[in-house]
């Protein structure tokens, strides 16, 4: 009896001391293959940042397509990698559908899913996203980014491979005691703030914006110079006007002091409303006087228009019914759809970037790192200008033969240390503290200036990803934000896009195929085997005993 009382009191105690053990050395093994639940160390010194409480809603709860439920519980395991790491976070569900109206006025929109379900084809309306609760601050996260995919699989894999990305970024900015900033360069013929409303707005939620003049340059140069170092990043939105020498200079020495700087530059002049009002326009050279400055850095933005069969639709009227005008959506060639590289966090995934009258860029041998961003497909033809464009020329079949140019460089990302390109030349204004050479920087030039550029309905404007006329989806504010972010991105954080993920997704047409089988093994196995065990069981038994 004390030999039993023993082993009683042993095993209770064995297992208190297996629960302290457990509760003071907490331990969670990822066994997936991608490591999908193996944080980063970004977004480990992210959390071990935190201060208080950091609560985050996610509003994927409720009854939604089953293939989307694999969102929810990859967002909930991962969420709850965050909470084991720093105990200061907090999460739950909450489902949308009491609060709905109040998601999209806080910009949250749904997104409509065509969903297949026993061989059925139907719609259902998500909410997929979330919010970060920080300090009386709030911050919004997509878990369901636009990205180029072929099928809701594959877009669910990119959502589940995003996770890590959007919610580092979201803690990222939401914790940041002081936001970067960003100067909007004005004083230079650049694009109308309503006409980039899309863009700035969506940079506006994190970072701060101002904008910048370069008017002040004629005044005091090494004034204006010493106010825009304050600034980490200078955008540079299709200017029209010829930049002087002297705001030259102060460009140059604000690139080597470490500014960074993002080129939407046109090197053409193409008045678009003299095409729809007058049926055709010149497109001629634009004299900005950048070329020698940009030349230094180690591009050049050429002249040649290019014109590419893989290209975004105008809405055009092509006549009437009774007394309804018709409306027919037709291939513009000299609107190119540029093509993401598929290897760089900026581009990755990326819908197609719609340009406009873009012209081609080229690289020079310099001590740059060069990454090419965007290009045009290779059925791409080149025009020299100036060159009259008639609206009309867009019902025309195009020559096949007349596009072998080839794939054109449209955007490239420029990263080292940048020469001045005042380093041997005669100086528009006395720089008192003039560097030669950058530290490490990067830079990047868009052979467009347009690509920010969004359209206006009623006099409001609409959104960049969208065109108004067709629907069609593009992905220029995300290519844009994105740049922004990778230029001041110091951490490394916008390089988790690259982490990819692969989900095992039933075969959806052999599922439904193949149903009734399943259905019927997984009823009558388990019923047979337990009438086998039995059957044994009791011959046994019986054989044992007779």
């Amino acid at each position: 009896m004390n030999k039993k009382l023993k082993q009683i009191v042993f095993v209770i105690v064995g297992v208190l001391l297996l629960n302290v053990f457990s509760h003071s050395f907490f331990k969670r093994f990822d066994l997936t293959k991608d490591k999908r639940y193996t944080l980063s160390n970004i977004t480990t010194d992210l959390l071990d940042e935190l201060e208080t409480d950091l609560i985050v809603n996610v509003y994927l709860e409720g009854e939604f397509p089953s293939e989307f439920q694999r969102l929810q519980i990859e967002t909930r395991q991962f969420l709850e990698e965050l909470e084991a790491k720093n105990n200061n976070v907090r999460f739950r569900f909450v489902n949308p559908n009491d609060i709905g109206e109040e998601l999209i006025k806080n910009g949250m929109a749904p997104s409509r899913l065509t969903v297949e379900e026993d061989g059925k084809l139907s719609e259902a309306l998500i909410f997929p996203w979330a919010e970060i609760f920080y300090k009386n601050r709030t911050q919004k996260i997509s878990l369901l980014p636009n990205t180029l995919v072929k099928t809701q699989e594959e877009q669910l894999e990119n959502a589940v491979a995003a996770l890590e990305h959007s919610f580092a970024s979201g803690i990222q900015l939401i914790t940041q005691k002081q936001p970067k900033t960003i100067a909007l360069l004005s004083g230079i013929g650049q694009l109308e703030d309503i006409k980039m409303y899309s863009f700035l707005s969506a940079l506006g939620e994190k970072y701060r914006l101002a904008k910048f003049t370069l008017d002040s340059v004629k005044e005091d140069p090494e004034k204006t110079l010493a106010q825009l170092k304050k600034f980490d990043v200078s955008i540079i939105a299709k200017p029209t006007k010829k930049i002087t020498d002297q705001e030259k200079l102060t460009l140059d020495q604000y690139i080597m002091n470490g500014g960074k700087t993002l080129w939407m530059i046109d090197n053409l002049s193409a008045d678009t409303d003299s095409l729809y009002n007058q049926g055709k326009m010149l497109a001629f050279p634009r004299d900005l006087n950048l070329t020698d400055l940009l030349f230094s850095y180690g591009v050049r933005v050429n002249n040649k228009l290019v014109q590419d069969l893989n290209a975004a639709k105008l809405t055009l009227a092509s006549g009437n019914t009774g007394n309804q005008t018709q409306f027919e959506n037709f291939s513009w060639f000299y609107h190119p759809l540029a093509i993401g590289n598929p290897n760089h966090p900026i581009t990755k995934n990326t819908l197609p970037i719609r340009l406009r009258f873009a012209t081609q860029l080229d690289t020079l041998q310099k001590n740059i790192k060069k990454t090419p961003l965007l290009i045009s497909s290779i059925l791409t033809k080149l025009s020299g200008t100036p060159k009259i464009i008639e609206l009309e020329s867009i019902t025309n079949e195009p020559q096949q033969h007349e596009y072998g140019a080839g794939s054109q460089l449209l955007a490239v990302l420029l990263e080292g240390e940048f020469e001045s390109a005042y380093r041997s030349r005669t100086k528009p204004f006395d720089a008192k503290q003039f560097i030669e050479k950058s530290s490490p920087n990067k830079m990047v030039v868009i052979a467009d200036g347009d690509i920010g550029k969004n359209q206006l309905l009623k006099g409001k404007p609409y959104d960049l990803g969208v065109d108004k006329w067709t629907q069609e989806r593009f992905g220029n504010k995300d290519f844009l934000v994105n740049t922004i972010d990778y230029l001041l991105d110091d951490t490394g954080l916008i390089d988790l896009k690259n982490k990819a993920v692969q989900l095992r997704i039933l075969d959806k047409k052999r599922a439904y195929k193949e149903k009734s089988f399943w259905q019927l093994f997984n009823i009558a196995l388990p019923i047979s085997l337990l009438l086998l065990f039995g059957f044994v069981f009791n011959y046994l038994r019986k054989k044992k005993y007779r």
